[in-house]
């Protein structure tokens, strides 16, 4: 299972670090992904982390993934955050750092339960 957390609201320019932790997998060999829908919108790629790091270009250089393999905990940490971020975030995980879709909601089978967050301008 996955379990995201670390949402909530800040105002614009705020900061917020998002977690995705694992529970009877070891994400260390997995490709894990962030996704967001904001009300009303499909579900969308926000980041990614397997060999590399991939970035969705409405947030490249402002979000940063990365993991922490000892807590099997993957980060997003959000700086510079604007109101069009608000949105209920998602971890993913596929078993594998190689997807064929790994932009898609497609290339991922593990879902955790979502995480709000809220910019205010």
């Amino acid at each position: 299972q996955l379990q995201a957390s670390g949402g909530g609201s800040v105002q614009a320019g705020g900061s917020l670090r998002l977690s995705c932790a694992a529970s009877g997998r070891t994400l260390t060999s997995y490709r894990v992904g962030w996704f967001r829908q904001a009300p009303g919108k499909e579900r969308e790629f926000v980041a990614a982390i397997s060999w590399s790091t991939d970035y969705a270009d409405s947030v490249k250089g402002r979000f940063t993934i990365s993991r922490d393999n000892a807590k099997n905990t993957v980060y997003l940490q959000m700086d510079s955050l604007k109101p069009e971020d608000t949105a209920v975030y998602y971890c993913a995980a596929n078993p594998s750092r190689y997807s064929a879709y790994p932009r898609s909601t497609e290339g991922y089978v593990y879902w955790g339960q979502g995480t709000q967050v809220t910019v205010s301008s």
